[in-house]
């Protein structure tokens, strides 16, 4: 059984304009141990998939169809009381900025306490003492001594790691990672990557990897779900998605990545821009950017269809009709 499985999620906002589908018929699964890194665009809802998951979608947003089952139960519609429960306890959240998830009022030690006290039947030393080795698990040096530091007295990369430990309070059974990297340089995003994949295999932990950054993809994530405007476009094996992408969207994100030792004067780019919720055109969302577009593609919108021979799958009528993507 899937710890995640998301079958046909649609997440809408009401305006005064009338109602913007934000994320439409998204299924997806994590299996225990598993990093599923999702990548697209920003805007393109890989953010609001993961908030949907975790109950924080921010009013007016709402989830209209679709359901979460976590571990086996449905979580899509619980009350705000019993997310508070699974939120933290079995779902554990890292977010982009470190410093929006800490309170700079608090010191780290009095933070990760009052999380293990809140959802573990703990004495203040045991959870001192848990606190203590995970600061030690997360590789923050001399933790006994940091366990009285506040946020501000931290880098970015430790404060990442900080949250990270947050995290990992009550030994979730799954991560929502939401850009866990970007505001880090590189050697401390290579860092924070290898902390990430030694969680998944030494604890099981399922994780949910949402990031605009393929290189962070190629070294993270087992399987790659690629979205745009909402929709999913392609789903398959890292290795499969970055050595053979099927998709034209995703063929296009791999061909922009500029390779060593190439002597390019410009780099290849997906001409035109992904539409607006209020402005999609008819059939696929991609069309108007595809080379490889057809009268169908402006029609109707094409399921998740089997393509190539690596397993993967992809929303593309080229597959339904038997040609091959070159």
């Amino acid at each position: 059984m899937a710890v995640v499985d998301i079958s046909n999620l649609c997440i809408e906002f009401p305006t005064r304009r009338g109602v913007l589908s934000a994320v439409e018929n998204l299924s997806l699964s994590i299996e225990a141990g598993e990093i599923l890194g999702v990548v697209g665009e920003s805007g393109a809802g890989k953010s609001l998939t993961g908030n949907a998951i975790v109950g924080l979608l921010e009013p007016p947003g709402h989830v209209t169809a679709g359901t979460i089952f976590l571990n086996g139960r449905d979580i899509t519609h619980l009350r705000e009381s019993e997310m508070r429960k699974i939120r933290g306890a079995q779902i554990g959240v890292i977010f982009q900025d470190p410093l929006t998830s800490l309170d700079p009022l608090y010191t780290i030690g009095r933070q990760l306490t009052q999380t293990i006290l809140t959802h573990q039947d703990m004495t203040r030393a045991e959870a001192k003492k848990r606190a203590i080795d995970l600061l030690i698990e997360v590789g923050i040096p001399a933790p006994e001594k940091r366990f009285d530091a506040y946020p501000h007295e931290f880098s970015g990369g430790m404060r990442q790691r900080v949250v990270i430990a947050l995290a990992l309070c009550c030994e979730p059974c799954l991560i929502i990672a939401d850009e866990p990297t970007t505001a880090l340089d590189v050697s401390v995003q290579a860092q924070i990557i290898t902390l990430l994949k030694r969680l998944a295999r030494e604890k099981g932990v399922a994780t949910m990897l949402v990031t605009h950054d393929m290189g962070v993809i190629a070294e993270a994530a087992d399987r790659v779900a690629v979205i745009y405007s909402g929709r999913l476009a392609e789903i398959g094996t890292v290795r499969s998605i970055i050595d053979n992408p099927q998709h034209p969207y995703t063929k296009g994100l791999m061909d922009s990545i500029p390779q060593i030792g190439q002597n390019l004067k410009s780099l290849p780019n997906i001409v035109g821009s992904m539409p607006r919720l209020d402005d999609r055109p008819s059939g696929c969302a991609f069309n108007p950017r595809c080379s490889k577009s057809k009268d169908i593609c402006r029609r109707e919108l094409p399921n998740m269809i089997a393509a190539g021979d690596t397993g993967q799958s992809a929303a593309c009528w080229i597959y339904a009709e038997g040609d091959e993507y070159a």
